[in-house]
């Protein structure tokens, strides 16, 4: 199909996003539980040479992101990456594409409004975490149901509070590790320790190359904001510029502030209890700074859950308008909005969250959906992009990758070794236990709508 068919089935949405909200929805999307809590994980596996993986993770969003906006700017739509995969791939990838990143936002979210009602239990004990979990849901829910003003504005905001405390954690670790104040730390934390800097080698580095890709998933909402934002020539190419070194400055001063302030052996941890950052905190002699870290997580819980609630019910609406979802599902209020999308979404994301509560070891299985979704989902950006400059011409691009298509080709490689090694991997071998058999079942329900022969919805409002 023409793309500019395509993007045209797509339209109605509100464009009401500026540039300083695509750069805080972005960073909000991609700062999230994963550093705050993950990082610890990462520490784990690498000890200090975490933060050359998280260079490397960054390497690989920087690549997926910059094809990702080359396509955003010349058809900015709200499938995003689905609508890009069903133009320049063919219609099962972005019926793929866009199904597989649904479900698996789903997943992350019920999780998050997990852990967001474990963190309120450090100051309301006697609450239930259901009760936390199904009340956020709900709040956020309806943030998103009005217009995508109010998303961009409440994301803004929550996004502010994380970089405020990265750059206050950045501030009073650097610090610490100069000796402003207070005794320095200096840097022995980085090379003293038993086993150097590389104490787990090649190996440990590459398994927290993973983590940190984990990291740095939904990066990517910074494209499928581009059908809703004022003007997407102009607002994505600025936001991406700002955004990506901001973000890569943020994931790499903070970890290494981590690993050099305090010995990894006290942050790395195979099973997260604690964020590495309170230890930081803790160190630097604030009082009460568990109860600010505490304050913070819950931040960027929330922020991941309202920016995945945003992803989820546009890639609902774009599997609508391209009739591979009921039609209602593409209609749209007076304000713009997806509602149905929205709600329909929100549905499946309270049952994620009841199966997370009653049965967390299930719920551990489930999450290899998402985890293989999240790296298959990149794939296909980059193969999509691959096309997509093949047909384009270069005088049409106002936002162009460097050193094209040897980036492209660095990282599908390294996505596809990580693929290959979460299956080796004891850890996190589930991923293809339970992605591959969605990979069938996708494509079974992909020939069972093909074969319905159903024409592209139309634009309602309701």
């Amino acid at each position: 199909m023409n793309p500019a068919a395509i993007c045209e089935r797509e339209s109605g949405l509100k464009r009401g996003l500026g540039k300083t909200q695509i750069v805080m929805i972005g960073l909000g999307g991609a700062i999230g539980t994963g550093l705050f809590m993950g990082s610890g994980l990462a520490i784990g596996y690498a000890g200090p040479a975490v933060i050359l993986s998280y260079v490397l993770a960054g390497f690989v969003a920087l690549v997926m992101v910059f094809s990702l906006s080359e396509m955003a700017v010349v058809h900015p739509t709200a499938g995003s990456f689905g609508t890009y995969a069903e133009t320049y791939l063919n219609p099962w990838a972005g019926f793929m594409v866009r199904y597989t990143y649904w479900i698996a936002q789903v997943i992350a979210i019920g999780g998050e409004s997990v852990a967001a009602g474990l963190y309120m239990q450090f100051w309301y004990p006697q609450v239930p975490v259901g009760a936390w979990s199904l009340g956020f849901c709900l709040v956020l829910l309806y943030f998103n149901s009005r217009s995508v003003n109010n998303f961009g504005t409440i994301e803004s905001w929550f996004a502010l509070i994380k970089v405020a405390a990265i750059v206050l954690f950045i501030i009073l670790g650097g610090a610490a590790v100069l000796g402003l104040g207070q005794p320095a730390t200096g840097f022995h934390n980085l090379t003293q320790l038993p086993g150097g800097f590389f104490p787990k080698g090649l190996s440990g580095v590459w398994m927290a190359v993973i983590i940190g890709i984990f990291s740095f998933n939904g990066i990517e909402v910074i494209a499928v904001t581009s059908g809703e934002a004022q003007n997407p020539q102009v607002a994505i190419p600025a936001a991406l510029r700002t955004m990506l070194l901001r973000l890569f400055l943020f994931y790499v001063l903070a970890v290494a502030i981590i690993v050099t302030t305090v010995p990894w052996t006290a942050t790395g941890v195979t099973v997260v209890a604690q964020s590495p950052f309170v230890s930081v905190f803790q160190h630097s002699g604030i009082r009460h700074a568990a109860g600010l870290m505490n304050f913070v997580v819950i931040s960027a819980a929330l922020s991941s859950m309202n920016t995945n609630v945003y992803l989820c019910s546009r890639m609902l609406f774009s599997l609508s308008r391209g009739s591979y979802a009921p039609q209602y599902l593409g209609r749209l209020s007076r304000r713009g909005s997806p509602v149905a999308a929205i709600l329909t979404s929100g549905a499946c994301i309270l049952v994620a969250a009841g199966v997370s509560i009653f049965t967390p070891n299930a719920y551990g299985y489930l999450l290899g959906v998402a985890l293989f979704g999240a790296i298959l989902v990149w794939m296909v950006v980059l193969l999509s992009h691959l096309s997509f400059r093949r047909h384009t011409p270069l005088a049409q691009l106002p936002v162009r990758m460097p050193f094209f298509p040897w980036m492209q080709y660095a990282g599908l490689l390294m996505l596809a070794a990580i693929l290959i090694t979460m299956g080796l991997d004891p850890n996190l071998y589930v991923s293809w236990l339970f992605g591959i058999p969605w990979l069938v079942l996708i494509s079974l329900a992909y020939l069972v709508w093909k074969s319905r022969g159903r024409a592209p919805a139309r634009a309602t409002q309701s």
